[in-house]
């Protein structure tokens, strides 16, 4: 239920808007282009990242017959104008339910949204659900802004009525510019905004105000539910500070959002069944970039855990979290 996909061929959006850094490929080579973002590169990629055919093919290596897909997030787009920023996304969007349409026993969509303008993202989501995508991706936060901003509510609002599942991925990663030695942005960048992301929503009142919104956070939760512990003395020592919106404890939120599996450690999955339950929990993969799991599934199945847990995991949760029925998708 996490992976990235891109359009094999980009517009030139910068060139069409007359300003921005916005992504397209260079392809520069057979199965492999770059990903140039305003005139710089970026990152290479290898042909999994767009051709539809052979992903399904490596998936059958993994016994998995569908996946969910979502935009890369350098593809959010949040700091461009609203209406290009919303032409993109439309764009963007068409071509996973496309991907959804000529592959529906193999793909799911997750759509975009231009989060930096929340009436148009509205839009777009009303969008989205007609056009068959049960969800979307949003980023850990907006140009900076917390999702705990009141700006918000009326995307969120609209998430809850129209039923469409919520994905929060790390992105605009905090320190980025302080720390890029080491790939830390990745590697300490990341965990920590989506840590920022679970805890502005606990913080705000945003379960109690959307109690059925359903949340899902990548990377099996970032640092939130490791530093549980920290997070709760935090609330306990300092409520003048931290309870200022919420009188709620922060360990009452555990089990009531889902995370993925992504934690490349089965001592720490083994600590965040416990913490969660076995049920709220989804496979993730993060494929096809080399920081996720790309062995898809494995080491779960390696842990000796009950097998109705494994069953839950690898598929039953993240229907439950996308609302989505399996005999929609075997039949």
């Amino acid at each position: 239920m996490h992976t990235h996909i891109i359009p094999a061929r980009m517009p030139r959006f910068a060139e069409k808007f007359g300003y921005g850094d916005y992504i397209y490929l260079d392809h520069h080579a057979p199965g492999r282009a770059r990903m140039m973002k305003g005139g710089e590169f970026f990152r290479e990629i290898c042909s999994n990242c767009w051709d539809p055919e052979e992903r399904i093919r490596e998936y059958e290596r993994h016994h998995t017959q569908m996946q969910v897909v979502c935009t890369i997030p350098v593809l959010f787009g949040y700091d461009h104008k609203p209406k290009d920023g919303l032409e993109v996304a439309r764009f963007l969007n068409d071509h996973i339910a496309q991907l959804m349409h000529d592959h529906p026993r193999h793909y799911l969509g997750l759509g975009t949204l231009p989060m930096q303008d929340p009436a148009l993202a509205v839009q777009e989501l009303q969008r989205c659900r007609e056009i068959g995508l049960p969800g979307v991706q949003i980023g850990s936060n907006i140009n900076d802004k917390n999702l705990s901003e009141p700006d918000f509510h009326p995307v969120f609002e609209a998430c809850q009525e129209l039923d469409m599942a919520v994905f929060v991925h790390p992105w605009n990663m905090m320190g980025f510019h302080s720390m890029r030695k080491y790939w830390l942005p990745w590697l300490v960048g990341m965990p920590a905004e989506t840590a920022r992301a679970i805890c502005s929503f606990i913080f705000s009142g945003a379960f109690e105000r959307w109690p059925r919104l359903r949340l899902c956070f990548a990377h099996a939760g970032g640092s939130f539910i490791p530093t549980i512990g920290r997070i709760q003395h935090g609330y306990d020592c300092r409520p003048d500070l931290v309870a200022v919106d919420n009188s709620n404890p922060p360990r009452s939120y555990l089990g009531k959002f889902w995370v993925d599996c992504i934690t490349h450690d089965p001592v720490l999955l083994r600590y965040i069944i416990d913490a969660i339950g076995p049920d709220k929990i989804c496979l993730g993969s993060d494929y096809p970039f080399p920081l996720g799991d790309l062995d898809i599934g494995a080491f779960v199945g390696d842990m000796d855990l009950p097998e109705d847990t494994v069953a839950a995991i690898y598929s039953r949760n993240t229907l439950e979290w996308l609302g989505v029925k399996k005999e929609a998708l075997v039949a």
